[in-house]
């Protein structure tokens, strides 16, 4: 069996330090989201018009526009229970966090997929996707 070997990285997978970095920045989304802290979440997110959020209803495109959806949602965030998360980075720049939550009021399930790049501010959040399952799944 032939291996198509053009697509794999050379980037380092996993650097410790990097991944202590980035998980230190996902805790603190995680609480900032849970406190509806507006403030603590905008500054974690990439201050661009090349930044978007798709949430459960929404699809958000620059920083504007999440700006204003944090600031219209009245209580912020349901309040969720992390059942799993995942962090892999890709050289020293780049970084994904994915994690699956459940909803404890309602025992909805979701998912949370965030890339995380590090910019001349430090690490921020450049592209954020939140997702609602089946309750048959």
């Amino acid at each position: 069996m032939n291996v198509d070997q053009s697509n794999v990285t050379t980037l380092p997978v996993n650097l410790p330090a990097v991944i202590a970095e980035v998980t230190v920045l996902c805790d603190a989304y995680e609480t900032a989201l849970m406190a509806n802290d507006l403030d603590t979440l905008d500054a974690l997110f990439w201050s661009s018009g090349e930044t978007l959020r798709y949430g459960v209803a929404e699809n958000l495109y620059g920083i504007a526009e999440i700006r204003a959806f944090r600031l219209g949602r009245s209580g912020g965030s349901p309040q969720r229970d992390v059942l799993r998360r995942v962090i892999t980075t890709h050289g020293t720049d780049v970084a994904t966090c994915n994690l699956e939550f459940i909803r404890p009021a309602t025992g909805t399930r979701g998912r949370q997929s965030q890339t995380w790049i590090r910019t001349a501010g430090g690490w921020k959040i450049a592209a954020a996707h939140v997702s609602l399952m089946n309750a048959d799944r």
